[in-house]
């Protein structure tokens, strides 16, 4: 069994803690955050990010992102930049309570919540989130630090590039090509390729013009 640490002490870094526990090759040695928010789901305070190289000394080499990815992905891009300078490793975290095909891959980093359904060809970049009853249908190709929301679906041959949030119970129709540092809102129906980065909502959806 290894150590592992959480980074983040917000909720999304309590949901990973919960799934973290059922998983029992790891043991989780604490979680990092800017300030001592007392103990979550019995995981103690470590202390901030800076820490993370004498624990990694210590022989805690895991890690798993428990910041969360809401308008962009520069902080939790800025705190994988700075850990694996520390030397820190992040396995792919996937709950025991989701469905997935064959011939799915995970990049670097990645977490799988509760009821998510990933199907066959799937392929997931480094440092996604794919939340909690997502649906991935097959052969999606799903970029770096993207984030699929709880309840969103992609349908078979979505193409997610990086960084982009898809917002809970949106849904991209199939063989659709989104463009990287999009946002589809919360709901919205993505039924032609987005070429132009932006935050889209509606349906069909449409970007918002700032």
């Amino acid at each position: 069994m290894g150590n592992i640490i959480i980074i983040g002490g917000g909720g999304h870094a309590k949901v990973l803690i919960s799934i973290l526990k059922r998983i029992v090759r790891y043991e989780i040695a604490g979680y990092t955050d800017i300030e001592d928010k007392g103990e979550i789901l019995g995981v103690r305070w470590l202390g901030n990010d800076s820490i993370v190289s004498s624990l990694f000394n210590k022989g805690i080499t895991n890690a798993v992102m428990g910041i969360g990815q809401i308008k962009n992905s520069d902080s939790r891009k800025k705190a994988v930049k700075y850990l694996k300078s520390s030397g820190m490793n992040f396995p792919v975290i996937i709950s025991p309570n989701t469905i997935i095909g064959e011939d799915v891959s995970f990049g670097e980093g990645t977490v799988v919540f509760d009821g998510a359904i990933i199907h066959p060809g799937t392929k997931i970049g480094d440092f996604g989130i794919i939340n909690t009853s997502a649906v991935i249908e097959h052969d999606c190709i799903i970029g770096d630090f993207a984030h699929v929301a709880p309840g969103a679906v992609l349908n078979g041959g979505v193409r997610l590039g990086d960084n982009c949030l898809v917002g809970s119970n949106a849904t991209i129709i199939q063989y659709k090509n989104i463009c990287n540092d999009c946002i589809i809102a919360a709901g919205a129906v993505v039924t032609d390729d987005i070429k132009e980065k932006g935050t889209y909502t509606g349906v069909p959806a449409k970007i918002i013009i700032v």
